[in-house]
C-alpha cells in the first residue's frame, strides 16, 4: 500500500506548520492555503485552494503559481497513453490565439467561421465517401465522446419512428445497441445515458480483442437499434471489420426483414484508414454504414477540443433532434449535445485540412505505422515480450511472425498503436517479475506508458501500451526500446536494486490507482467494459 492510504498528508502538512499568524482566518488551516513569494515579493497574505480569497494577486503572479504547479504533470511528448495529440505548427497556434474568443454557436456574429466549419463536415465527407459531400449533414462536437452520442440517438429515433409506424411498442422490451467489449467508455455511456440496453460481445484471443462479427450476430433482433463497430481499438489498435459485419447484417435483414444501421467509432481510425490504407472498405460506400464519429484532436492533428460526426445524407439523421433556433438576430440549427463552444479548434482543424491534403495526412499516418512497426518488431525480437497489436504482420497471417515490407499494403490495416505483454517464456523464466514495474520504472525516466487490463474474458492479461503519435519520431522510438530493455533486465537481475520491486509485488496487494484528488471513490462491479457505475 502506498503510505498516503495510512497517513493523512494534509493534515501531516498543517501539523508541521509555522504557527499561524495573527491575519490567517480561524478555522483555516496551513494546507487549506497556498503561500508564495518569488511571484510577488511582497505579498504576505496565503492563497486558500478551496475557497475564494478576499484580494487577488497580480497577473504575473498568479501565472508563476499556476505555472509553477503545473510542472508537476507528465510531459506531452513523452505521454505515449494518450491518443491525443499534443503538436501543431506555429502558425497554427498563433490562428488559435486569434481566435480564441470566438463561440462557435453564434453564427450570425461569426459567420466566416461558420462557413469553414461547413467545409469541414464536406471535406470529411468526402473523404469517408458519402454519397453526396455537398448534401452531407454533420457537425463538430467536442470531441468522439459527443459524437457517439449524436451517432445513437439518431439511430434510436430512427428505430423509434419505424416500431411506432408498424404499430409496435418502443419499451417493451425497449431498445438495445450492439458493441463488442472491448468499447471504448463513451459508447457504454450512450446506452447507460439513454436508457438503451448495452449488448457487449465477448472478446477474444482469436477475434484479435475485438468485436467478432459472428457472434454479434447472436447479440442482433428486431429491437436493435444499431451496431457500433471501432475502427480502431482504444486497448490493441486493431480495426473491427465493418464489411464483414455489414455482409452479416445484410443477410439478416434478407431473412427477417430487420434492417439494422452500423455506427463507425472512428475516433481515431478514420483519419488513418482513408490515408494508410485507402483500399479499406469501412466508410459510407458501404450502404449499411449510417454515420460515422472522428476525433480532430487525435489523428486529425489537431489541438483538443474538436470531433466531428457526419451522417451519409439527410435521411439519416431525424428532424426530431434539430433545433432550430430564433437567437442573436438570426435562425440558426443546433444538433448538439453542447450548446456553446469554441471555435479555434475547428478552425485548427480547417488549418491542417487545407494545409496537408491528402498526401501530408498520408506521409504521417505511414510514418507513424513505420515506427510502430519498429517498436513492436524490436520488442518481440528482445524475447522478453510478445506483440499483440499485428499492423508489423502480413495481411491475414495465421502465424506471430511479423514481415519486412516497404508497402504498407501488405501488412494487416490498424493503427499505430503497440501493445505487448511480457512473453510466455520470459513469465516462465521469471515467475516474480511484475509487468507492473515496467510502467513505474518507466515513469521514473519520463515515460508515460500505462499498464492495464484487457476487457472482460481476457482481464487476466495485463498489457503495455504505446501510441505512436506524430511527435514520437524514430529518435524517441530508439530511445524507449533501450529504456525499455534496460529496465527489463533490471527487473529480471537478481543483482539489481530494481529487482526488490518484485518482491514487493508478491507481498502486497496494489489497488488499482485512483487519485487522491478524486470526489468519486469507490466504484461498484464492472458492467462489462472498463468503465465501472461509482
Amino acid at each position: 500500500m502506498a503510505l498516503s492510504k495510512h497517513v493523512n498528508a494534509d493534515r501531516l502538512i498543517q501539523e508541521s506548520h509555522d504557527k499561524r499568524s495573527a491575519h490567517q482566518h480561524a478555522g483555516k488551516g496551513a494546507s487549506d492555503q497556498l503561500t508564495y513569494s518569488y511571484g510577488a515579493r511582497y505579498g504576505t497574505t496565503p492563497i486558500p485552494k478551496f475557497s475564494l480569497a478576499s484580494k487577488g494577486v497580480s497577473a504575473d503572479a498568479a501565472y508563476r503559481i499556476i505555472h509553477d504547479e503545473l510542472s508537476l504533470d507528465g510531459s506531452t511528448v513523452l505521454n505515449l497513453a494518450s491518443f491525443v495529440h499534443t503538436w501543431m505548427p506555429e502558425q497554427a497556434e498563433k490562428l488559435v490565439q486569434e481566435n480564441i474568443t470566438k463561440n462557435l454557436i453564434d453564427s450570425d456574429e461569426y459567420p466566416a467561421t461558420q462557413i469553414i466549419h461547413n467545409r469541414c463536415v464536406s471535406i470529411l465527407a468526402d473523404m469517408w465517401h458519402a454519397p453526396s459531400a455537398k448534401q452531407a449533414i454533420g457537425t463538430a462536437t467536442t470531441g468522439s465522446s459527443e459524437a457517439v452520442q449524436l451517432g445513437g440517438l439518431a439511430m434510436k429515433k430512427m428505430w423509434q419512428e419505424k416500431r411506432k409506424a408498424a404499430g409496435k411498442s418502443i419499451h417493451e422490451p425497449g431498445p438495445n445497441i450492439v458493441m463488442g467489449a472491448n468499447a471504448q467508455v463513451a459508447l457504454e455511456k450512450f446506452a447507460r445515458y439513454f436508457d438503451v440496453e448495452a449488448r457487449l460481445v465477448p472478446v477474444s484471443v482469436e477475434s484479435k480483442y475485438r468485436l467478432d462479427p459472428k457472434k454479434a450476430m447472436e447479440y442482433v433482433d428486431e429491437n436493435t437499434i444499431g451496431v457500433f463497430i471501432i475502427l480502431g481499438s482504444t486497448y490493441t489498435g486493431h480495426y473491427e471489420p465493418v464489411k464483414e459485419m455489414s455482409d452479416l447484417l445484410d443477410e439478416y435483414e434478407a431473412k427477417t426483414g430487420y434492417s439494422v444501421p452500423i455506427h463507425v467509432d472512428g475516433a481515431s481510425g478514420a483519419f488513418v484508414a482513408p490515408f494508410a490504407t485507402p483500399k479499406l472498405p469501412w466508410d459510407f460506400k458501404l450502404p449499411r454504414v449510417v454515420s460515422i464519429n472522428t476525433s480532430g484532436h487525435k489523428f486529425g492533428l489537431s489541438y483538443v477540443g474538436v470531433g466531428w460526426i457526419v451522417w451519409r445524407d439527410k435521411a439519416h439523421l431525424p428532424k426530431d433532434l434539430i433545433f432550430e433556433l430564433h437567437y442573436l438576430g438570426s435562425v440558426e440549427y443546433s444538433f448538439s449535445l453542447n450548446f456553446s463552444r469554441p471555435a479555434a479548434p475547428i478552425l485548427a482543424q480547417y488549418f491542417n485540412l487545407i494545409h496537408l491534403g491528402f498526401e501530408g495526412y498520408r506521409a504521417v499516418a505511414l510514418d507513424d505505422l513505420k515506427n510502430a512497426r519498429l517498436l513492436s518488431r524490436a520488442l518481440e525480437k528482445s524475447g522478453y515480450y510478445t506483440v499483440l497489436s499485428d499492423i508489423h504482420r502480413a495481411v491475414g497471417a495465421k502465424d506471430a511472425i511479423g514481415i519486412d515490407s516497404a508497402d504498407v499494403e501488405d501488412y494487416e490495416p490498424g493503427l499505430p498503436v503497440v501493445a505487448f505483454r511480457f512473453s510466455d517464456k520470459f513469465q516462465k523464466d521469471h515467475p516474480d517479475v511484475q509487468q507492473k514495474w515496467v510502467q513505474t520504472l518507466l515513469r521514473a525516466k519520463g515515460w508515460i506508458v500505462p499498464n492495464y487490463e484487457l476487457p472482460p474474458n481476457l482481464e487476466q492479461i495485463p498489457i503495455l501500451r504505446v501510441v505512436v503519435r506524430e511527435n514520437v519520431t524514430e529518435v524517441l522510438i530508439d530511445r524507449l526500446i533501450g529504456d525499455i530493455i534496460t529496465i527489463t533486465e533490471d527487473l529480471a537481475s537478481k543483482s539489481s536494486s530494481e529487482h526488490a520491486l518484485n518482491m514487493l509485488g508478491t507481498h502486497t496487494q496494489v489497488s488499482k490507482h485512483e487519485h487522491d484528488d478524486s470526489r468519486v471513490k469507490e466504484g461498484s462491479e464492472s458492467s462489462g467494459t472498463f468503465a465501472r457505475p461509482c
